[in-house]
């Protein structure tokens, strides 16, 4: 299976930078604030940071942020951006740090369930090992209910001659999204898969507390309670 700069890195970035203005990351990173009850001072982990959009609004409001990713392009511009951010290249199995030293890590926009079960919850573990007593953790994931019942097995982006294209294949049996990924960029074709492990709410919750966190609030695109019409999934763990 196929994870980071495979996945990420450039190609992703010029589709879906056009999506991800400058009003949707400040919307996105208030919401952050707001879901984590964020202070100044405290110290944050923005773990699969990308390109530092979230971490730099973060840091802007007077958090004290580390941004970890794998990808070497992606932190090669969350640098040029500056606003004080620490960003770290590494992976998320193996976190650099072996005693509680923050007060709250994200995983923002999808960026959690690229590994089996195991490894999954092996990230989980991590996360809460580095977690200061109180301390939260924040997941932001599609919502499995809403995927499926409006699954389509075909989309496409376009900016100007060039085309991603992505096949989907459900399969049910793991619960894992299989992605077959077309780019078409520059007149050069370049194909790559990747799987997705997928979770219910409940069963977020449980592989959560497993890991050792004590309380998980499920909440909606909006921060509140969670329905079945709600396209994004908040999990909410806290230590």
């Amino acid at each position: 299976m196929s994870v980071g700069p495979e996945v990420f890195g450039e190609d992703y970035l010029h589709f879906y930078a056009t999506w991800l203005t400058d009003e949707v990351s400040d919307r996105q990173a208030d919401l952050v604030w707001r879901l984590l009850g964020l202070d100044a001072g405290d110290d944050v982990l923005d773990l699969a940071c990308g390109h530092g959009r979230i971490a730099r609004r973060l840091a802007g409001r007077g958090a004290r942020v580390t941004g970890l990713d794998a990808d070497p392009y992606f932190l090669e511009l969350a640098r040029a951006a500056g606003a004080g951010v620490d960003y770290l290249q590494g992976d998320m199995r193996e976190l650099p740090w072996d005693e509680p030293r923050f007060d709250a890590v994200v995983l923002w926009f999808t960026a959690f369930g690229y590994f089996d079960d195991a490894t999954n919850a092996g990230v989980l573990r991590g996360i809460r090992r580095v977690l200061r007593s109180p301390g939260r953790l924040l997941i932001d994931l599609n919502h499995l209910p809403f995927v499926l019942a409006r699954f389509q097995r075909q989309d496409w982006v376009r900016r100007g001659s060039d085309v991603v294209l992505d096949a989907f294949e459900w399969l049910p049996a793991r619960s894992v999204m299989r992605t077959q990924r077309t780019y078409v960029r520059g007149g050069e074709v370049r194909e790559i898969s990747y799987d997705v492990r997928m979770y219910m709410p409940a069963e977020l919750r449980e592989l959560l507390l497993g890991a050792g966190f004590a309380r998980v609030d499920l909440l909606g695109q909006s921060g509140e309670p969670l329905t079945g019409d709600d396209r994004r999934l908040f999990a909410v763990a806290h230590t």
